[in-house]
């Protein structure tokens, strides 16, 4: 590719980054559910509860960030907090999928270890993985709180969670660039909650 050919996809790159971001800036509603998610996670994990976290491919990567920076810490030294991927223990993974179906792999883990009163959070930038939409029903009938994070349509996650943070745009990297932005401001909101 050619230096300016390059400049130009970078540069085109960025600026739709940042029109992605000036959206949900724009988007009162959307705000407004960041933050009530931010402060139901802080209430249940100051009562005792976890925060699950689980998605595929990316969005895997995606909840293992936001568990390691609840877990461990974010900006500022406190104790850890109940966090947990579903997406990283690959022996569980496998079996469940194997011996039932991978459409079950976050839902049978929320069977067994999710309560009352913890929150369940799927991301998906197309808002219809299966296994995060079943995981979400698992989550229902256990009483947890249910979060997904999806692009701008949410899927059929939208209709099975209690909170929907639907980022407007349709394009995968974009979403999941926002996704983590939106991350870090529920974990910034946390910390200041029980740790401020």
């Amino acid at each position: 590719m050619k230096q300016l050919q390059a400049e130009q996809l970078v540069s085109r790159r960025i600026a739709e980054s940042i029109s992605v971001k000036q959206r949900i800036l724009g988007d009162l509603a959307l705000l407004i559910t960041v933050e009530r998610v931010a402060l139901q996670m802080a209430e249940a994990l100051r009562a005792g509860h976890k925060v699950f976290f689980m998605g595929n491919g990316g969005s895997a990567a995606d909840a293992q960030h936001l568990t390691a920076e609840l877990m461990g810490r974010y900006l500022r030294d406190r104790a850890p907090l109940a966090a947990i991927a579903l997406n990283v223990n690959t022996s569980s993974l496998t079996a469940i999928g194997n011996d039932y179906s991978f459409d079950l792999v976050f839902a049978r883990q929320l069977q067994a270890l999710g309560n009352s009163g913890d929150i369940a959070v799927g991301l998906s930038t197309s808002g219809n993985s299966t296994n995060v939409v079943r995981a979400m029903e698992s989550a229902r009938e256990k009483r947890m709180t249910t979060v997904a994070l999806t692009g701008a349509s949410g899927g059929r996650l939208k209709m099975a969670v209690d909170y929907c943070i639907c980022v407007p745009s349709d394009e995968t990297s974009h979403i999941q660039e926002a996704h983590i932005t939106l991350g870090h401001i529920l974990c910034e909101i946390i910390e200041d909650e029980l740790f401020g």
